[in-house]
Formats: structure tokens, C-alpha cells, sequence
């Protein structure tokens, strides 16, 4: 039999005028609605955090056969209830560069003690040349601070406090120090910031 015929009767071997075929299909792994809850968590994750451009910057660096062009993006990630994170990272587009600045502060989130929307006792620190000075605010007073230390306060959620930058104006210098100033709270009054939260959860939840 030639060629010919063979295919003809492929043809002929139909059921309801679709063909018939001996060949086994591979099923992809997700199909459906499952691919689609992997992206409704993969968008939820992403919702859960705010984020915020600190510094974007155009580098160079000197190579053997010319300049090499790069971005440097500074990011700050924060859900508003007590977490917040700081990443920095370089790429060859602004988009890459966000990116990896983004996936980095997931990585560095720190938690932040509130006490009734502000913070527990006064803090004034020191880190390279960024010297900062925050101070718990009265209930309503709101968020007095500028600068990027404004951008790391209002993320965290803290809504009463008085904040001042005191040192240089460098972005990235004062982002990390008001990070460290938020971790380096007494023990005592990190306890104090838990029992009030739980006293406010049961208050909630009665």
C-alpha cells in the first residue's frame, strides 16, 4: 500500500465527523481553574504589602571595554500593621532593578512594637552620618516627620509620633538607620506593646 492510501483511510475513521487518533496526549500539569489559584496567591501575597521608591539611580562602572550602565533601586515594603522592609539591588532596567529591591525587603521585614498607633518609648540613634530622633506622639496628634523617615513610619503603621532627621539627607543612610531605630526598643516596653495588642484583640473579638 502506498503512502497515499494509507492516508486516506486515517481520514475515513471518523466517529460524528471527528477523526480518531491512536496517539497519546500528554495532559499539561496545571490545567484550569488550578493554574488560576496559584495566581490569586501569588497576587495576594504581592496586595498584602505596600510599596514605596526611596532612592532610583543611574550607576556606571568602569569596565576593560568601557562604561557599564546599570539602576539602583531603593525599595520600602510595609502592610501599615507593624511590619516594614528595606532592600536595595542593581539592574540593567529599572524594572529588574525594582525587582530585586522589592524580593529583597521581603526577605529583611522587621516588626515594629505599636502601642496604641505610636511607638512605645523615645529613640535617638546614630548610624554613619544619619543621626535621628523619634518621640511617641499623643492619641490623634498624627505623623510629624518628613523625608524618607516619613515614607518608614507611615508604612509600618505607626500614626502618632514625632520624628526628625538630624544628620545627612542621604536617603539610603537615614531608610537603614530608621529601620535599626525601630528594632532597637527596650525589652520591657516591647512586652507592654504585645499585652496591649492581645487586650485589643479580645476587646475586638467580644
Amino acid at each position: 500500500m502506498t503512502d497515499k492510501k494509507v492516508e486516506k483511510k486515517e481520514e475515513e475513521k471518523k466517529v460524528d465527523g471527528k477523526p480518531i487518533s491512536n496517539k497519546v496526549v500528554q495532559k499539561p500539569i496545571f490545567q484550569g481553574k488550578k493554574s488560576n489559584k496559584f495566581r490569586r496567591r501569588k497576587k495576594n501575597e504581592d496586595d498584602e504589602f505596600e510599596q514605596k521608591i526611596v532612592d532610583l539611580a543611574r550607576v556606571t562602572r568602569v569596565m576593560a571595554g568601557g562604561k557599564r550602565l546599570r539602576f539602583r533601586a531603593c525599595m520600602i515594603i510595609g502592610d501599615r500593621k507593624g511590619r516594614v522592609g528595606l532592600g536595595i539591588a542593581k539592574g540593567a532596567d529599572v524594572a529588574i532593578a525594582i525587582g530585586k529591591a522589592i524580593a529583597k525587603a521581603k526577605k529583611n521585614i522587621i516588626h515594629v512594637p505599636l502601642l496604641n498607633g505610636t511607638i512605645p518609648h523615645q529613640v535617638e540613634i546614630k548610624n554613619k552620618a544619619s543621626r535621628l530622633l523619634i518621640k511617641p506622639g499623643r492619641k490623634g496628634s498624627g505623623l510629624k516627620a518628613g523625608g524618607v523617615l516619613r515614607t518608614v513610619l507611615e508604612l509600618a503603621g505607626i500614626h502618632d509620633v514625632v520624628a526628625k532627621i538630624m544628620g545627612t539627607n542621604n536617603k539610603i543612610n537615614n531608610a537603614q538607620t530608621a529601620l535599626i531605630a525601630l528594632t532597637s526598643f527596650k525589652a520591657e516596653a516591647v512586652k507592654d506593646a504585645q499585652k496591649y495588642k492581645e487586650a485589643t484583640e479580645k476587646n475586638k473579638n467580644k
